[in-house]
């Protein structure tokens, strides 16, 4: 995974300054890497990982307890695949209609993804806010806590399973909301 792709760098020619990046998952190392740019003034992690400098997704993920989903996956053709006995694990508190749309159209990463180093760390130096999914089964919510304090984030605990944007819709508007008002604020002349 490099943040820095030429893929994600065009899209980054098109964004102005201040930008709030969002990351849910492992999409949280996504940010934290990608947070590094100056035009990124502000971090959402939703039940997110959220490295230091010295870890990768996986060694993070081992300072806790294994979740209950790693029982219910398999490995193909080099790819992670949630097999349809775990989607409870993954998206417990939605509806079981939910639960199939979010079993069919998941990403299926490769398997040296959570393995993979990202260079950059910008939660040491941009302003953060983190929604722990106190219900998680996916990402440990100790692990979860555990980011979110060491990287003095404005914390928010919802009672959700690892997809709280999806479960809890309201509460992650609000704290995107929440993020963008306070980067604009304080970037306002007498702010």
């Amino acid at each position: 995974m490099q943040a820095t792709s030429p893929r994600s760098g065009a899209r980054w020619g098109r964004v102005s300054s201040p930008a709030i990046l969002v990351g849910h998952s492992y999409g949280g190392t996504v940010i934290t890497a990608a947070g590094t740019d100056d035009r990124v003034a502000g971090l959402v992690y939703i039940a997110a990982l959220a490295p230091d400098e010295d870890e990768t997704s996986q060694s993070l993920q081992k300072k806790f307890p294994t979740t209950d989903v790693f029982s219910h996956i398999e490995i193909v053709e080099g790819r992670i695949w949630l097999r349809p006995d775990g989607i409870e694990c993954f998206a417990g508190d939605l509806s079981e209609q939910e639960q199939k749309v979010v079993w069919a159209t998941q990403g299926v990463p490769a398997t040296d993804l959570f393995d993979q180093k990202v260079k950059g760390t910008a939660w040491k130096s941009k302003p953060s806010w983190y929604i722990v999914g106190k219900n998680d089964r996916t990402v440990q919510p100790e692990l979860e806590r555990f980011c979110a304090k060491r990287m003095g984030a404005t914390t928010y605990e919802a009672d959700s399973s690892h997809v709280p944007m999806l479960s809890k819709p309201s509460l992650v508007i609000d704290v995107i909301l929440t993020a963008a008002k306070s980067v604009r604020n304080q970037r306002r002349p007498g702010a």
